[in-house]
């Protein structure tokens, strides 16, 4: 059989059953496609990636425990080889310039017809990098004033997680963690963290 050497190892991960069942089943027709594992957050597709070859790795990017950007940075630092494909339903500037820096090969929403989703991870299989262009203009158009030390301190913030607590997760003094959080507040024009966590979030910054 010629054409087995060239199947493509997908891991899926998407938090919710339904789509992520309807996914698998979709990508298993096309006959150079082998889905090799499913998880619903990024903390269980790492379990998946230690023991299972995977070419690439198509992820959502809201989902608990490990969010699908996060999940694009691990595998960039510890399995270079391996490519990310992010699919979402939010077009948030943000979440595209964050997924461009951290090398995701493509960036597609989920209402993309199902052929050119096939047809974007063969791409990326042959080393293609595909974003769309609108979504590429947003992302260089956005202008994320935030420092990866504030945005993590913000996001634990937005969470309900207090100072001294964020301050213990960072391994930091509980000062530098005020201090990161109110550049943050002063930068996003907000009266409070919560409120600048809020639109962190919504700019897809964090």
């Amino acid at each position: 059989m010629g054409g087995v050497t060239h199947m493509i190892n997908i891991l899926i991960v998407e938090d919710q059953t339904l789509m992520l069942d309807a996914l698998a089943s979709l990508l298993s027709l096309d006959a150079s496609i082998r889905v090799v594992g499913k998880a619903s957050n990024g903390q269980l597709a790492l379990n998946i990636l230690k023991n299972t070859p995977v070419d690439i790795v198509l992820t959502d990017i809201e989902m608990p425990e490990m969010s699908g950007l996060e999940l694009a940075e691990h595998i960039q630092a510890h399995y270079p080889s391996i490519c990310t494909v992010i699919m979402t339903t939010f077009s948030k500037s943000g979440y595209v310039k964050r997924a461009i820096n951290m090398g995701v090969k493509a960036f597609i929403l989920k209402e993309t017809p199902s052929d050119t989703l096939i047809a974007t991870l063969k791409g990326v299989k042959n080393g293609k990098r595909i974003i769309d262009p609108e979504l590429a203009l947003m992302a260089m158009e956005d202008n994320d004033p935030l420092t990866s030390k504030e945005r993590l301190a913000l996001k634990l913030a937005g969470e309900g997680v207090k100072a001294a607590h964020i301050a213990q997760k960072l391994c930091l003094s509980e000062g530098t963690v005020r201090n990161y959080l109110s550049d943050a507040i002063a930068k996003l024009h907000a009266s409070n963290r919560i409120e600048a966590a809020r639109i962190a979030k919504q700019k897809g910054w964090i």
